[in-house]
C-alpha cells in the first residue's frame, strides 16, 4: 500500500507538471491568439472581386491578379504549411491558404522590433496565418484574406488583430483553425 501511494504521488506530480507547461505554453502568446471568428462579424479591409479558384501546376501561366498581393484566383494545387517564413512564397502558393480561410501578412523594408511582432502574432495563429517577406508589396506590411486586403504603413497591432478575426474562415473553403 505504501508503494502504491508513493507512485500515485509521482504520477499526479508529473501530470501537473504537465498541465502547467501545457497551460503556460498555451497562454504564452495568447495576447495574439485569434480564436474562430463569430460569421456575423463582417470582413474588413479592401475588397477585390472574386477571380475564382483554379489549381494549376507550378510554372504554368494564369490570368494576372487584381491586387497586389493576390486575393483569390488561380494558385498551386498544394498549398504553403502555415508559419512564419524567411523568404517570399510564390503567390500561387499563398493564394491556395487563403482559399482556406488563412491570413497572409506579407512585409518588405521592416525593421527587426516589428519583425519580431509579426513573428509573434504568426505563433500565436500559427494554423491560420503566413508570415512572408514580399518584395512586391506596396506598403510596408500587407494583410490579405479571400478577396480582402489592408495595407499598414507602419505596425499597428490593434487593426492585424482585427483583421484575422473578422477574415479568418470567410472564404470558399474555411479550414483554417
Amino acid at each position: 500500500m505504501k508503494n502504491f501511494t508513493i507512485i500515485l504521488i509521482i504520477v499526479l506530480s508529473v501530470l501537473g507538471l504537465i498541465i502547467w507547461f501545457t497551460i503556460s505554453q498555451d497562454t504564452k502568446n495568447a495576447k495574439y491568439r485569434i480564436g474562430d471568428n463569430p460569421q456575423k462579424l463582417d470582413p474588413v479591409g479592401e475588397i477585390f472581386e472574386n477571380q475564382g479558384q483554379t489549381h494549376i501546376k507550378i510554372g504554368e501561366s494564369h490570368p494576372p491578379y487584381n491586387s497586389n498581393p493576390p486575393t483569390s484566383g488561380s494558385h498551386y494545387i498544394q498549398p504553403a504549411s502555415w508559419g512564419i517564413y524567411t523568404k517570399a512564397l510564390r503567390d500561387e502558393q499563398a493564394v491556395h491558404n487563403l482559399e482556406h480561410g488563412g491570413i497572409w501578412i506579407s512585409y518588405k523594408d521592416i525593421d527587426e522590433a516589428t519583425k519580431a511582432n509579426l513573428k509573434n502574432i504568426a505563433k500565436a495563429n500559427n494554423r491560420s496565418v503566413i508570415l512572408s517577406p514580399r518584395d512586391a508589396n506596396d506598403s510596408k506590411i500587407v494583410l490579405a484574406s479571400w478577396m480582402r486586403l489592408e495595407k499598414l504603413d507602419s505596425y499597428d497591432e490593434v487593426k492585424i488583430l482585427d483583421f484575422i478575426l473578422r477574415n479568418k474562415n470567410k472564404s470558399p473553403e474555411p479550414l483554417a483553425r
